[in-house]
């Protein structure tokens, strides 16, 4: 599976996987799902190394305001349903109005840095979240581009679920901490 996302991410074609056995499509899925977050917890783990080291601040994260604003029930729905639908269905389905143009790998790849750098405005605008935005929305220009490939191969029901079920993974322990009110930080 690896190999063949690399092999995709090499150059992007839209070829959907003709194999629709649903344990085939669940196998996948949660391989690109447990690769989805080993990432995104090895680069937020590098990140925040990066952010003591050099003792950086990068002001409040966006997620944080959710906290404040809203009930944790809203904070869940927002994360697991409605990001996940808005946000495949903005960067992930258009993808289908191009897939007999020669210029493919190119509007994939214009969709996938769209979907990273709009995470930047998860931080707050400071002369370091801009120099340092590549690395900071790193997580999200990967997850963003294995999200394009389940997308291709298995169509948008697969890439909102993918994105839901990561979601849920990484918003249900802050959750945890903020009902037994632990600290975060």
């Amino acid at each position: 599976m690896l190999r063949e996302l690399l092999v995709f991410l090499k150059n992007p074609t839209y070829r959907t996987d003709e194999n629709r056995d649903f344990k085939y499509r669940a196998g996948v899925f949660f391989q690109l799902l447990g690769l989805s977050l080993a990432v995104s917890f090895i680069l937020g783990w590098l990140i925040g190394g990066i952010q003591v080291i050099f003792d950086l601040d990068f002001g409040k994260h966006a997620v944080d305001d959710f906290f404040e604003r809203y009930s944790l029930l809203l904070v869940l729905l927002g994360a697991v349903m409605v990001a996940p639908v808005l946000e495949e269905l903005i960067f992930r389905a258009p993808l289908s109005l191009f897939k007999q143009k020669r210029t493919f790998p190119l509007i994939f790849y214009a969709f996938t840095l769209t979907f990273g750098f709009y995470h930047i405005t998860n931080f707050e605008m400071r002369q370091t979240t801009i120099l340092l935005a590549p690395v900071l929305v790193a997580p999200q220009l990967i997850v963003g581009a294995i999200l394009g490939y389940i997308r291709i191969r298995f169509g948008l029901v697969w890439a909102i679920a993918l994105h839901a079920c990561y979601n849920l993974i990484l918003v249900v322990p802050v959750l945890l901490f903020k009902t037994l009110d632990i600290p975060v930080e």
